[in-house]
C-alpha cells in the first residue's frame, strides 16, 4: 500500500492475544510492502558485500598486471556502486513507507476503539496510557516493522556470503562460516536483560505521562486547594526514575553494541593472521586474501541490522502489549445471532428496575454519585462488568448491545456529568449528526445560551459579532462551568436522539436560570423519551416520573411531590438532610403534633364545660 491511498478503507481485526502476536499481525498484514523492502535491501547489502570481490580482482589483477582483468573489476565497482545507491535509496523509501502505513493502522485501529468505547475507555484505562498508546508507542511498534524487513536482507545477505566466501575460498570460508553465526548470536544471552530494562524505562515513563495528565487536567483545583508544589515534587521524582531507568537501559544496549563492534574486530584480526600465513605459504592469492577480508569487513553492515532488531523488538513489545491492551476491550460481552436494525420504546435497566416509558420526561435520583454514573453507562449501552452479569439495557424489549453500534447512537444519546467541548466556533461545535428536527436556534434557546453567545459576541474579533463564527478555545476553557454546560445541552439537544440521556446537565449553573433550561428541555423534548439524572428540585419538579434509586434498584416512583411526601429517603436526598437533621424534624413534628392535640383536648372540654352551664 502506498502513503496516498491512506486511510484505509478496514483496517482490518488485529490479533491482540499477546504484544508478539500484534506486532506481527501487523507485519502480515504489509506483506507486499515487506517482500518490496526484503528485495531492494538485499541489492543494497549485496552490493556492499560485492565490493570485497571486485577490490579482490582489482588487486590481483594489479599484482599478475592484467589490464583486462583490472577493467573489468573497473566496470564491477562500478555497476555495484549504481546498484548500491539505487538500493539504498528505495529501501529507504519502502521502509519508511512501511512505518508509515503500519503506525496509520494502528492509529485507526485505536481510533475505531475510541468511536466504540467512547467515554468508557478513559475510565477501563487510564488516560495516560492512553495517550502514550496513541502517540510514543505507535512510533516504537512502526519501527519494528519497518525494521523487520531490512533485518531478513542481513540476514539472507550473511547467509549467502559466507556460503559464498567458503565457495570461493575455502580455506578461509570455513573459519568466516563458523565465526559470522557466532557473531551473530553473540548478543543473545544479553537481550533479556537490557528488555527488562528497556520493560521498566517504558512503565516508569507511562506513570510518569499518566501523573503529567492527571495533572494537566486538575490545575484548577490544584491551585485552589495549593497542591501545586506537591504534584510537582511527585512529577520530578517520576521523572527522576525514568531517568536512571532510561540510563540503565542505556548501558546494556552500549555494552550490546560494544559486542558487535568487539568480536567482529576479533574475527578480522584472525581472518587477517591466519590468511596471511596462507597467503606466505602460497595456498591462496593475494587479491583472494583480500576479497576475503574485504567481506568480512563489510559484514559489519549487515551485523548492526541484528542489533537493530533486537532493540526494536525490545521497545516496541511493550508498546504492542499496551496497544493490544486497549484493541481488546470490547463495548460489550453479550454476543447473539439475530441482529436489529432498529428500536424505539421503552427504555428498561434490568439491574435497577428502572423504566422510562417512551415519549415522557423520566428523572432519576440517587444518593450515591458512583452509582448515577453506572446508570448512565448501562443506559449508553455500556454495561458495567463488576458483578452485574453483563446484563444489557432494553429499548422497546430488544438488548442495546443486539443493535448494530451506529443504531445504537442513533437511538440514545448520553451526556456525561462532565462533557468536553472541542476547540472550533459555535457552528462547528453544533454541526453535529441529528435528525435535522431541532435547529440549533431552538436548542440554544432550550439550554438559555443567550448571555453565552452574547459573551461570544463580544470576543469576536473578524466575524462581525457573529457569535456562531466565533472560536471556542481548546475545552471551552475561556467559558465558566455553567456556559460549558449549556453549550454542552445545546449539543445534546440537536442530535434529537430517540433517547436523550443527561447526567447532571445543570450542575454548574444558578438555580434561576436552571429553572428557565428545565422548562426549556421540558418544551424542546415533548413527546420524545428523556431522562434526566439528577437530585435538583427544579429539575425533578418538571419531570413526568420520578424514580429513586437507592442500593442499585429502584425503590420508589411518582412524582417530585408525591415522594417529598411519602419517601424519606427521597427527601433526605433532595433536601440534602442528614440523619440526624432528618430526626430532629421529626421529633419537632411530633412534638408540633402532641401540643396541638393538647391544645384541641383543653378547648374541647372548656367548650363541654361551658355547655354545661348553659345547660343548668
Amino acid at each position: 500500500m502506498k502513503i496516498r491511498d491512506l486511510p484505509y478503507a478496514d483496517p482490518g481485526i488485529p490479533d491482540v492475544r499477546s504484544g508478539t502476536r500484534f506486532l506481527f499481525w501487523l507485519g502480515r498484514n504489509q506483506l507486499g510492502g515487506q517482500v518490496s523492502s526484503l528485495l531492494w535491501g538485499l541489492m543494497q547489502q549485496l552490493g556492499i558485500a560485492g565490493l570485497s570481490l571486485a577490490v579482490g580482482l582489482a588487486v590481483q589483477a594489479v599484482v599478475d598486471r592484467d589490464g583486462g582483468r583490472l577493467a573489468l573489476a573497473g566496470g564491477l565497482l562500478a555497476v555495484l556502486g549504481a546498484a548500491i545507491a539505487v538500493g539504498d535509496m528505495m529501501l529507504h523509501r519502502t521502509a519508511v513507507t512501511n512505518w508509515i502505513t503500519a503506525a496509520a493502522r494502528v492509529q485507526q485501529l485505536l481510533s475505531r476503539k475510541t468511536a466504540e468505547l467512547g467515554s468508557v475507555l478513559t475510565r477501563r484505562v487510564a488516560a495516560g496510557e492512553v495517550v502514550a498508546v496513541s502517540t510514543s508507542d505507535v512510533e516504537k511498534i512502526g519501527w519494528f516493522v519497518e525494521a523487520l524487513s531490512r533485518f531478513a536482507a542481513a540476514a539472507l545477505t550473511m547467509v549467502l556470503v559466507c556460503v559464498g566466501v567458503v565457495v570461493y575460498q575455502p580455506a578461509l570460508g570455513v573459519l568466516v562460516a563458523i565465526g559470522v553465526p557466532v557473531l551473530a548470536l553473540a548478543v543473545l544471552p544479553l537481550l533479556p536483560r537490557a528488555t527488562r530494562r528497556a520493560d521498566v524505562q517504558r512503565e516508569k515513563a507511562g506513570k510518569a505521562t499518566e501523573l503529567a495528565s492527571d495533572t494537566v487536567a486538575g490545575l484548577r483545583v490544584l491551585r485552589g486547594i495549593g497542591g501545586e508544589e506537591l504534584f510537582l515534587t511527585r512529577y520530578r521524582t517520576a521523572s527522576q526514575e525514568v531517568r536512571r531507568a532510561a540510563v540503565r537501559s542505556a548501558r546494556m544496549w552500549a555494552l550490546i553494541a560494544a559486542v558487535q563492534v568487539l568480536l567482529p574486530g576479533l574475527l578480522l584480526v584472525g581472518v587477517l593472521a591466519y590468511g596471511a600465513r596462507l597467503a606466505l605459504e602460497g595456498r591462496i592469492a593475494v587479491g583472494e586474501l583480500v576479497t576475503v577480508y574485504g567481506a568480512v569487513a563489510l559484514m559489519l553492515h549487515p551485523l548492526r541490522h541484528v542489533e537493530e532488531i533486537a532493540m526494536a523488538y525490545s521497545f516496541s513489545r511493550p508498546s504492542a502489549k499496551r496497544a493490544a491492551r486497549v484493541l481488546s476491550l470490547a463495548r460489550t460481552t453479550t454476543t447473539t445471532a439475530e441482529r436489529h436494525d432498529k428500536a424505539t420504546g421503552d427504555l428498561y435497566d434490568p439491574v435497577t428496575g428502572l423504566l422510562a416509558p417512551a415519549g415522557l420526561l423520566t428523572a432519576v435520583v440517587c444518593g450515591d454519585p458512583d452509582a448515577a454514573g453506572r446508570l448512565a453507562d448501562r443506559l449508553g449501552g455500556h454495561p458495567t462488568e463488576a458483578g452485574e452479569g453483563h446484563t444489557s439495557v432494553l429499548l422497546g424489549g430488544v438488548p442495546l448491545d443486539e443493535l448494530d453500534l451506529d443504531t445504537t447512537r442513533t437511538a440514545v444519546l448520553v451526556q456525561d456529568k462532565d462533557p468536553v467541548l472541542l476547540s472550533g466556533t459555535l457552528h462547528d461545535l453544533l454541526d453535529v449528526p441529528s435528525s435535522g428536527a431541532v435547529r440549533p436556534e431552538e436548542a440554544l434557546a432550550a439550554a438559555r445560551c443567550g448571555d453565552v453567545l452574547d459573551a461570544l459576541a463580544q470576543a469576536s474579533v473578524d466575524t462581525d459579532g457573529d457569535p456562531m463564527r466565533t472560536r471556542i478555545t481548546e475545552r471551552g476553557r475561556s467559558l465558566s462551568g455553567g456556559q460549558r454546560q449549556r453549550l454542552a445541552l445545546a449539543r445534546s439537544l440537536v442530535t434529537d436522539p430517540e433517547v436523550l440521556v443527561l447526567d447532571e446537565p445543570t450542575s454548574a449553573v444558578d438555580s434561576h436560570t436552571e429553572a428557565r433550561v428545565a422548562a426549556g428541555v421540558r418544551a424542546l423534548r415533548e413527546g420524545r423519551t428523556t431522562v434526566v439524572l439528577a437530585s435538583s428540585p427544579l429539575l425533578l419538579d418538571r419531570a413526568d416520573r420520578v424514580a429513586l434509586v437507592h442500593d442499585d434498584e429502584v425503590v420508589a416512583v411518582g412524582t417530585h411531590r408525591e415522594l417529598l411526601r411519602t419517601e424519606p429517603r427521597y427527601r433526605a436526598v433532595v433536601t440534602r438532610d442528614t440523619e440526624d437533621e432528618q430526626a430532629l424534624d421529626d421529633r419537632a413534628r411530633e412534638d408540633h403534633v402532641s401540643e396541638a392535640r393538647a391544645r384541641d383536648d383543653k378547648l374541647a372540654s372548656k367548650l363541654a364545660s361551658e355547655l354545661e352551664g348553659e345547660s343548668a
